[in-house]
């Protein structure tokens, strides 16, 4: 749970999330005080050196990635938990295979508890999921410790438990809230109000309005987290067709435009929203 809770908001992930695990994992120091303190927060991202004062929660279990991160933790006056986290192919936090027994050490002369390993692979792709990268790596690691991953599927990792059976792999699934199947979630926003016979220009700065075009005024805007997709295309759709923006949403209001051709939505209706879940701040979630 972590960021946004793809969408659906930390707090409400959350009220489920306890019910399936003891184990909560968030993105930084700063949101493991969202964990209720029945549960523990396991902190993927490794604490700054620029913190200041550490607070933290007190089942609180921290990531390291380098020396330098067990110097901070030490530095701060942390005794707690931690786990380590292994490089993968993304080249992002971890460390490599000959700084292990480097690591371990200082993990101990710090006397910071080791309580697992963590790897992060990237994203999947049509040819493999990253599943022989975390099996190098088991072969490889004390096996009496936690493996925490990410990132493979049902199948991989099945397959990886049944090949290391003495070890606890410990799968966290909330990637597929936004890597999975989204058949059944769908984004849309309120239909505000929709001007026709405009000439000349209009919205916050400026823009021409073609001949006979309706505008469309939708409550979606950056302050929701919505914002023109690659190659400047709109996010908005009705009827099975995209919608034209006549500029970049703003706050909490976006403006399109609608030839008089096109079907065009009036005033109560609702358009699709097509955005990534992990950068929505919806005002109002439905459960149907």
């Amino acid at each position: 749970i972590k960021g946004n809770g793809y969408g659906f908001g930390a707090p409400e992930l959350m009220q489920h999330a306890i019910l399936l695990a003891d184990t909560i994992a968030v993105g930084t120091i700063y949101e493991s005080h969202t964990v209720p303190t029945s549960h523990a927060p396991l902190v993927l991202t490794p604490v700054g050196n620029d913190i200041g004062t550490l607070t933290v929660h007190p089942q609180t279990i921290l990531t390291v990635g380098s020396l330098d991160h067990v110097a901070t933790l030490h530095r701060l006056g942390f005794s707690g938990r931690v786990v380590i986290k292994l490089r993968s192919s993304m080249n992002r936090y971890g460390i490599d295979d000959t700084h292990v027994d480097d690591v371990l050490r200082a993990v101990n002369d710090a006397g910071l508890e080791h309580t697992g390993w963590s790897l992060h692979p990237p994203l999947p792709t049509d040819e493999s999921d990253h599943a022989p990268e975390a099996a190098s790596w088991l072969a490889n690691l004390d096996d009496s410790l936690p493996f925490y991953v990410s990132h493979l599927n049902v199948t991989s990792l099945d397959t990886l438990r049944a090949t290391h059976t003495k070890r606890r792999i410990i799968a966290r699934s909330g990637t597929e809230l936004w890597l999975g199947d989204k058949s059944h979630l769908r984004l849309s926003a309120d239909v505000l109000d929709v001007r026709r016979g405009v000439t000349g220009t209009a919205g916050y700065r400026p823009h021409e309005v073609p001949e006979g075009a309706a505008i469309v005024m939708v409550g979606a805007g950056a302050s929701h987290g919505v914002a023109e997709l690659a190659g400047g295309l709109s996010p908005f759709h009705f009827a099975n067709q995209r919608l034209a923006l006549l500029e970049p949403p703003h706050m909490h209001t976006a403006m399109l435009v609608v030839d008089a051709n096109s079907p065009c939505p009036k005033y109560g209706d609702t358009v699709d929203v097509q955005q990534p879940m992990t950068r929505i701040t919806p005002d109002v979630i439905d459960w149907v």
